[in-house]
């Protein structure tokens, strides 16, 4: 079983900066990658940025302004996110992906972008 939880959200004003945290924990587990999906009120949860082996992938509306990267010895996965606006606000959930394609999920952090 594998345990995830996140850190780093809250409210920020528009064109501000938040770091999101992810510290996985538990017993006999490897990552294939790891990331962070994100679901606003009333839309579907979506992929925001992932890492696997070193490759990053990110939804195109978070492209230059977000970046994610991966502290293998702490099995932590981070997200800094420049240049908010009022779209990115949702709750955020980190997620991991065992190389036999078991997801394990974050309990969420909320990310608010208003003035």
């Amino acid at each position: 079983q594998v345990q995830l939880v996140e850190s780093g959200g809250g409210l920020v004003q528009p064109g501000g900066s938040l770091r999101l945290s992810c510290v996985a924990s538990g017993s006999n587990f490897s990552i294939y990658s790891m990331g962070w999906y994100r679901q606003a009120p009333g839309k579907q949860r979506e992929l925001v940025a992932s890492i696997s082996n070193g490759i990053t992938n990110y939804v195109d509306s978070v492209k230059d302004r977000f970046t994610i990267s991966r502290d293998k010895g702490k099995n932590t996965v981070y997200l800094q996110m420049n240049s908010l606006k009022p779209e990115d606000t949702a709750v955020y959930y980190c997620h991991l992906l065992t190389p036999v394609f078991i997801y394990y999920w974050g309990q969420g952090t909320q990310v608010t972008v208003s003035s």
